[in-house]
């Protein structure tokens, strides 16, 4: 993997992605993010020596470097599921990518279904903690110690300061944003209700199809991280109802403005 990801990374500094400060990695139906960012060099995956592609429809499949807020940027337009026959190595080698061009701060969006009936769909929801049930680990490898600690700790995967300045934000710009743990599951299909009840149980207040992989990684490279969930839909076992993927998108939609509020201004303070 050292060798996949020096042919990578020197192919990118060849084009120009040119010392980034942060990632930002965007989900389902949040790509107007792009918008906000003076683009200086984009390039699509299929274009990457070693990169994955992205294969869901929504997704854009392009790694694009600019600046936001003053700060400059590399920002994942598309990402990588584990539904779509990746690996958890191939999810996460993007996050390697960015750390190994020098950013030292991630940022991830990603949507998500409210396990938690007080959150309601369009609202967002602050990552505090996160439950990884998709079966293994993106450190799970040989050669891992390599590229970083092995036994990473995950006492507190997510920045307290970053968190804490989110908080603050949503306050100021009176944008309603809960605080909670994410579970993160194998997908693509959707949870049963008994399932459901069981992501309750366990502590969830959401749940969604990624992120807590490149969370992981991210960690193993000692990068400050942050992530926030659009709840796209209530799970809620007692009333539920099939799954709508066009109202999915369509509520991802209507809470994008608050979330490019949120990383622009905070992105000001880094």
């Amino acid at each position: 993997m050292i060798k996949y990801i020096e042919e990578t990374t020197n192919y990118l500094q060849d084009k120009g992605f040119d010392n980034p400060e942060i990632g930002i990695i965007l989900g389902t139906g949040l790509g107007q993010l792009i918008n906000e960012v003076n683009i200086i060099k984009e390039v699509s995956y299929n274009h990457i020596p070693n990169f994955p592609t992205a294969t869901v429809e929504f997704h854009k499949g392009k790694l694009i470097y600019g600046e936001i807020a003053g700060k400059k940027a590399i920002v994942m337009q598309g990402r990588f599921h584990l539904y779509e026959g990746y690996t958890l190595q191939d999810v996460t080698y993007p996050v390697r990518i960015m750390e190994k061009l020098g950013i030292k701060t991630l940022l991830v969006s990603n949507a998500a279904g409210a396990i938690n009936l007080d959150f309601k769909k369009g609202e967002l929801m602050l990552i505090e903690d996160h439950i990884n049930l998709q079966g293994s680990s993106p450190l799970a490898f040989k050669g891992v110690e390599e590229l970083g600690e092995r036994f990473t700790d995950m006492s507190a995967p997510y920045d307290a300061e970053i968190n804490s300045k989110f908080k603050s934000i949503a306050k100021a710009n009176n944008i309603k944003l809960h605080k909670g743990v994410y579970a993160s599951v194998v997908g693509p299909q959707l949870e049963t209700k008994a399932e459901y009840r069981m992501l309750k149980i366990i502590g969830s207040d959401a749940v969604g199809m990624s992120t807590v992989p490149e969370i992981i990684v991210a960690n193993h490279l000692k990068l400050k991280v942050a992530a926030v969930s659009v709840l796209t839909d209530e799970c809620d076992p007692d009333n539920l109802e099939p799954v709508n993927i066009a109202d999915i998108i369509e509520n991802a939609a209507k809470a994008e403005p608050d979330m490019i509020t949120l990383f622009k201004e905070l992105i000001k303070t880094l």
